[in-house]
């Protein structure tokens, strides 16, 4: 059995520590008596669940999707236990299904959900504003501007949530759950399970019993706009400067507060339902009304319909975050004044002039070989999916046509088979995807592929962790939150329960260049449905066992240029060089050196050297590089 995660000491109450947002969430969950908590890894998110998964008496959990966490959160709640539950953006969209139902039924115990948005897109496929979950759920949204905030406000919400029996949104952005400050902690308070109460007219959403329950989600509407007009959280800062008054909230209220600190401002911590006569009398002391928010103008257009008169996405951008080199030419504009001199603007960087070093793979990684392999076979389309391979669309590759969300890698290749063009019968389908990408959302893709009859290669990536968000444990590699043992998926067998064929299910070593390229070649063959399984480990876990590195004899380097094809930021061109071959045709030639120090020995480097000028490395010059 492996060694449990080391239970984090909580410091005393009073203390003073230096917390991210996401830190400073999971503290306030743990003090508030949260019994139960859920999430599936999702970047900027997964550090709440990874800290709470220290502290004692909480049960943590990853769950395989956002929609299970969210169930099993609910489940917890209706038996009155306080629970959390934390995703980004994206992941409230799987969620969701769970979530416009809990509006009806409420919760019994306090039920906080922390959303992060990913405004700027640092991680992200698409930019969302989760404060809509709040207008389309009927639910109050808590927006914290700090990590104490964050804190205070997860707290709060709690307390909500069980005064008005339904979940509370903590609206969080990147900005929020990764920027470090200093939070003021206090103690844990216990509190105990109140237990489940049968009561089929509000727990078993039939119609019959939904039509009833919505009345009274309005009129909880009612009673949580009056909430928010008297809360404390939506405070008024005086200002001399009224030629222009702002409304703000979370991230985008510190940018207001640096980049005009003498201009009245509303501040938005309570943020949905809009407090709108609160609104209406600040508005009543400015000379201009400017609606500050990242990033759709949820709260300017809900002011406008109460006819108040307003600015914003009209004189702010759309997208991105609303710092201060934004904020200061655009209201200068507005007001007609001078643009602000030391300012650098987005639109006027000059990119600086460094070599460029665009997102990877690691060193070894085991999907290098799988997309090495793709970009050898030609007149294939490949549908990708959400993880590390996603990057198989990138240089040397090239080897990724489609990434659109968690799973749809199955989806889309059915779709792209059924719907191909005539002058595309010969062509070759394929979806890839990682392990818990797999189990997330591809199970029931695969299912779907397997009894429409597709005519599509699965290459499904097990490398035994989440890779992208940190390596964390799921059902494919036997360990949970706490690093404890788990029953673990056999892929091999649970792809032959969804339906596919015994004979068109490999197992492969994705370091065999020669076997995975035999073994794919002679799949996208088949007209039907077939998967091949990696199963070697991602190199950044303890799975993974570095072997003897290697070297180039530089003597014997040709500049053939296979290995750099591999794709290993191990390997470096030191020099290139044109040549003119025999035939007349100008090549050029790719003379390159391994970085042995960073070499872990995976080997797939070796197989394309025609030349064989890749050695093992001598041990004495690899440690000399390593003390280098």
């Amino acid at each position: 059995m492996a060694a449990a995660t080391p239970q984090l000491v909580p410091q005393p109450a009073n203390s003073r520590l230096l917390l991210s947002g996401n830190e400073a969430v999971a503290r306030a969950v743990w003090e508030s008596g949260c019994r139960v908590a859920a999430a599936y890894p999702g970047t900027p998110s997964t550090e709440m669940l990874e800290v709470l998964s220290t502290y004692p008496d909480i049960y943590t959990e990853w769950s395989v999707n956002e929609k299970v966490s969210l169930e099993v959160t609910a489940g917890a709640a209706f038996a009155g236990s306080r629970s959390f539950c934390a995703m980004k953006h994206v992941g409230m969209n799987v969620a969701s299904d769970a979530l416009m139902t809990l509006t009806l039924t409420g919760v019994i115990g306090g039920l906080v959900i922390a959303i992060a948005d990913d405004v700027g897109l640092s991680s992200s496929q698409n930019e969302q504003d989760s404060r809509y979950w709040g207008r389309f759920a009927h639910l109050p949204i808590f927006e914290p501007a700090d990590s104490q905030e964050a804190y205070e406000m997860t707290k709060l919400g709690f307390a909500l949530s069980e005064k008005f029996q339904m979940p509370v949104i903590v609206r969080m952005t990147t900005r929020i759950n990764h920027v470090k400050a200093l939070v003021t902690v206090g103690e844990r308070e216990e509190h105990a399970a109140a237990g489940f109460k049968k009561e089929p007219a509000r727990w078993v959403m039939a119609p019959s019993g939904a039509a009833k329950r919505i009345p009274l989600m309005f009129e909880r509407n009612e009673a949580l706009r009056a909430e928010a007009e008297v809360s404390p959280l939506n405070s008024i800062e005086t200002g001399k400067d009224k030629r222009a008054g702002f409304i703000a909230s979370g991230p985008a209220w510190m940018h207001v507060r640096e980049s005009f600190p003498d201009a009245p401002v509303l501040k938005l911590g309570f943020s949905c339902p809009v407090p709108v006569e609160k609104i209406r009398a600040f508005a009543a002391t400015v000379d201009k009304l400017v609606v500050v928010e990242e990033v759709e103008p949820l709260v300017e257009m809900e002011i406008k319909a109460a006819g108040i008169a307003c600015f914003g996405k009209d004189i702010l951008p759309r997208q991105g975050e609303l710092a201060p080199n934004i904020l200061k030419p655009a209201i200068a504009k507005f007001l007609g004044e001078p643009e602000p001199q030391g300012l650098t603007p987005p639109a006027r960087i000059t990119p600086a002039q460094v070599f460029p070093r665009p997102p990877t793979m690691c060193v070894a990684c085991p999907h290098l070989g799988v997309y090495y392999t793709l970009s050898q076979i030609k007149n294939v389309t490949i549908a990708g999916d959400i993880g590390c391979y996603t990057l198989g669309a990138g240089h040397p590759w090239n080897a990724l046509d489609t990434t659109i969300s968690m799973g749809a890698s199955m989806g889309i290749a059915l779709g792209l088979d059924k719907g191909r063009a005539e002058s595309e019968k010969d062509k070759r389908i394929l979806a890839v995807i990682g392990d818990s990408t797999f189990m997330h959302m591809g199970m029931q893709g695969l299912l779907n592929m397997v009894y429409n009859r597709g005519n599509v290669t699965v290459l499904l990536l097990d490398n035994r962790a989440v890779g992208m968000t940190g390596g964390q444990n799921n059902p494919g590699n036997g360990r949970d939150i706490h690093n404890q043992e788990a029953p673990r998926v056999d892929f091999a067998k649970l792809v032959e329960a969804l339906g596919v064929k015994k004979e068109r299910i490999h197992v492969v070593d994705p370091y065999q260049l020669p076997v995975l390229f035999k073994t794919l070649r002679e799949e996208i063959k088949v007209p039907e449905v077939s998967v091949i399984i990696t199963n070697q480990p991602c190199v950044l876990i303890d799975d993974y066992k570095k072997q003897r590195p290697y070297a180039v004899i530089s003597d014997k380097c040709t500049g053939c240029g296979n290995c750099v094809e591999v794709g290993c930021p191990a390997i470096h061109v030191t020099r290139r060089e044109k040549v003119i071959k025999p035939s007349g045709k100008e090549v050029e030639l790719q003379f390159v050196n391994i970085e042995t120090a960073a070499c872990t020995g995976c080997g797939l480097c070796v197989q394309p050297c025609a030349p064989e000028a890749i050695v093992h490395a001598d041990p004495a010059r690899t440690v000399r590089l390593v003390k280098h």
